[in-house]
């Protein structure tokens, strides 16, 4: 049996087509403005003098980020009515019945995972498109890829696959969460910081 169900994905792979996010938002059928899975566009750099020539230093890569189904939830933690629990399986859930819109699990979430929607007055999130796994499929997003650059499966399978990369710019410090999630790294994102990169798709995030 799955301890933890987690996600890999592969940055160098991705070529930030959002097919996942928008397989997500089908699957699901999400409203306007509400997005489960996002892909976000890092950029940054620009031009260098190295003698007479000047030689670009630009840095370019996508992060496709959805729930990480953390083996620590502070999401659930920060909730006042108990409405985010954690499967035998690890796949975090939000209960919308019982969903009071106080957001304080959006607040909490350092991974902005959790999208409050105004008209049912209410958050929710990926659900690792569970009943598809259930039923021996694949999540939406993962099966949606063209470039394979998304996984899923037990996490310490994952990590003795791929390594155990949590974390690339522009993604916080996977300690306080311990997120279900491996990354292969883009081989810009360690040069990220000091090219001063940011996220160049705010807007649609």
């Amino acid at each position: 049996m799955v301890r933890q169900y987690g996600f890999f994905f592969d940055a160098a792979a991705c070529t930030g087509c959002k097919a996942c996010q928008m397989a997500c938002k089908d699957r699901n059928d999400l409203e306007p403005g509400v997005l489960w899975r996002r892909v976000y566009e890092v950029a940054g750099g620009g031009w260098e003098k190295t003698g007479e020539a000047w030689v670009p230093s630009v840095v370019a890569y996508n992060v496709s980020m959805a729930c990480n189904h953390c083996e620590n939830p502070v999401c659930g933690l920060a909730c006042p009515v108990k409405a985010i629990w954690k499967r035998d399986d690890g796949i975090v859930f939000v209960d919308t019945g019982a969903c009071i819109g106080c957001r304080y699990c959006e607040w909490a979430c350092p991974y902005t995972a959790l999208r409050f929607d105004a008209r049912t007055n209410t958050v929710s999130k990926c659900d690792f498109c569970y009943d598809a796994i259930d039923g021996g499929g694949t999540p939406a997003c993962v099966a949606a890829c063209p470039q394979r650059a998304l996984d899923f499966g037990d996490i310490d399978e994952l990590r003795k696959k791929h390594g155990d990369v949590r974390r690339i710019f522009p993604l916080p410090d996977p300690a306080q969460t311990e997120p279900a999630l491996v990354i292969k790294p883009h081989r810009d994102a360690a040069r990220a910081a000091e090219r001063g990169a940011d996220v160049a798709n705010w807007e649609e995030l």
